[in-house]
């Protein structure tokens, strides 16, 4: 019986293990002495890792900030800072960033001009160790840093620039490196959010975030398939691994997460297993996000924020899937519990009209990976029970948008322009898959259909996933829109008497493939 390339696992083995278990059973298997031998990194003399073995990593180790610096601080330049809401984004702020070597006293400055950066705050920093997992790749070691700013005012402008010993952003010399960003307002206003799945790294990527920031979003929705270091996506640990991809992507998405919080979730690519049981400790360690899911270290990519009417709930799918199962039941039915209690309490909420909910496989599409009977079956019951109003997918990398649906049929026929009440109608499901990385399409013979190129069909032939992880073909009719090309979602969420959202969908090239309106029932 063979084994797994790099993990020691019998290939039958392998096959039947969750990502836990086969990182329990590395655990197990490897000596003391051996993961002793293999998991230290030493920068500079001084030893900053431990717990990494050539089959496995722990959790991200913290550091304390005077880890000795491999070079002048004066010639080290901090890049990718991303911003991300707290639990509250009226008053509280996460800002992350990265530097290429171990530096001295990183910290943070804030304030209310650009010269005015008075407050200085340290920050905490998260090393993440990846061995070298293959011949071709290299051991990388890097280091993640970050500020949580809390007691902020409502609806305020404040910038900041992040340093360390040798590199002040309050110098004459630094100020274009100097941020800003805005804090949600006390009363629901008129704002715009975009959102998209499945980036990666490419020209059209970076294309796609110019558009978006040419929107004024108030904030970003990122719904897995982050930036494709795992360019496998099964979570296992042979997957073919590249960690240097994560400080490409956040050089380019810098642009725009450094002005916009860049709220992410997790999808089949970003299950890192290197990186402890579950394959997440790589995200724990780039990002910051709002620690009010069921369980914010182990699953950070569950959690919710409200920001002016709208109510936002980030799901992890990976825990629910039928298709790829590696990480099925992780959370041991937590997650849908938590949803269930907060889908509740936001529609209770006083002045939240609508309810987003985004996560990364599919509930309802068409192309290449199509539906995922898993997500179905744990939480289209929850839906509608609590009336959510938009789903925000990606997985399959084009755009697909459903008519209103309604009991797994459609509620009501939802055209390019028309308006639809999830009171009444059901819920619309869009696909944003199109955020850069390479585009899927449709079966044979299906054509695109967008606004002014319009193709209907009486029905298209498809499949979900079933828990035998096998496609169980399906004959839909609720497959409205499709547009295989980049693309992505700006939502204006208007507050007021008559509160909508206007969902629209723009391609690469600026043009509109989409428009739809969803209004409560009143």
């Amino acid at each position: 019986m063979a084994d797994t390339p790099r993990t020691g696992i019998p290939e039958q083995l392998a096959r039947r293990m969750t990502m836990p278990e086969q990182h329990e059973y590395l655990r197990t298997k490897l000596s003391r002495r051996r993961v002793i031998a293999s998991s230290a990194a030493t920068v500079g003399g001084a030893a900053l890792l431990g717990g990494a073995s050539l089959a496995y990593a722990g959790l991200p180790t913290l550091l304390p900030s005077s880890v000795t610096a491999r070079v002048d601080g004066s010639l080290v330049a901090p890049f990718g800072r991303h911003l991300a809401f707290g639990a509250d984004p009226k008053t509280q702020m996460r800002i992350s960033w990265q530097v290429p070597f171990a530096v001295k006293g990183p910290y943070v400055r804030v304030g209310p001009k650009p010269w005015e950066l008075s407050r200085k705050i340290e920050a905490e920093v998260r090393a993440l160790h990846t061995p070298s997992l293959s011949r071709k790749l290299p051991a990388v070691d890097q280091f993640y840093l970050h500020v949580g700013l809390d007691g902020l005012k409502p609806g305020t402008t404040y910038y900041y620039g992040v340093g360390h010993d040798g590199f002040d952003p309050a110098d004459a010399s630094r100020l274009s490196t100097i941020g800003s960003f805005r804090t949600a307002p006390e009363r629901p206003e008129t704002f715009v959010f975009t959102a998209f799945g499945d980036q990666g790294v490419s020209y059209d990527a970076l294309a796609n975030d110019q558009l978006i920031l040419g929107q004024n979003p108030s904030f970003h929705l990122h719904a897995g398939d982050i930036c494709y270091a795992d360019s496998s996506g099964q979570g296992k640990e042979s997957d073919t691994y590249d960690a240097r991809v994560w400080d490409q992507f956040l050089a380019q998405t810098e642009s725009v997460a450094s002005r916009v919080p860049w709220m992410v979730t997790t999808g089949n690519h970003d299950m890192e297993a290197w990186y402890s049981p579950n394959g997440y400790g790589g995200q724990s360690a780039r990002w910051s996000l709002p620690e009010n899911g069921p369980d914010a270290k182990n699953a950070p990519g569950i959690y919710s924020f409200t920001y002016g009417n709208v109510g936002v709930v980030a799901l992890d799918a990976n825990d629910v899937s039928y298709e790829i199962p590696a990480n099925k039941g992780y959370t041991d039915g937590a997650q849908s519990a938590w949803l269930d209690k907060r889908l509740g309490e936001l529609r209770r909420q006083a002045g939240i009209d609508f309810v987003v909910v985004f996560f990364h496989h599919c509930v309802y599409s068409t192309s290449t990976h199509a539906s995922d009977g898993g997500v179905r079956d744990a939480w289209l019951a929850l839906f509608t029970k609590h009336q959510v109003d938009l789903v925000i997918n990606g997985h399959n990398h084009v755009y697909e948008r459903t008519d209103a649906i309604k009991g797994g049929e459609v509620g009501k026929p939802v055209p390019v322009g028309a308006s639809t009440d999830p009171t009444r109608d059901g819920i619309v499901y869009v696909t944003a898959g199109g955020a850069g990385k390479d585009l899927y399409g449709f079966g044979p013979g299906v054509k695109d259909s967008y606004e002014g190129h319009v193709h209907d069909h009486d029905h298209i032939v498809s499949f979900h996933w079933t828990k035998l992880r096998l496609p169980d073909p399906d004959t839909v009719e609720w497959s409205r829109v499709r547009y295989t090309g980049f693309s992505f979602l700006a939502v204006e969420a208007e507050a007021g008497k008559s509160p909508s959202l206007k969902v629209s969908a723009l391609a690469e090239s600026g043009e509109r493939v989409d428009y739809f309106e969803i209004r409560r029932g009143r």
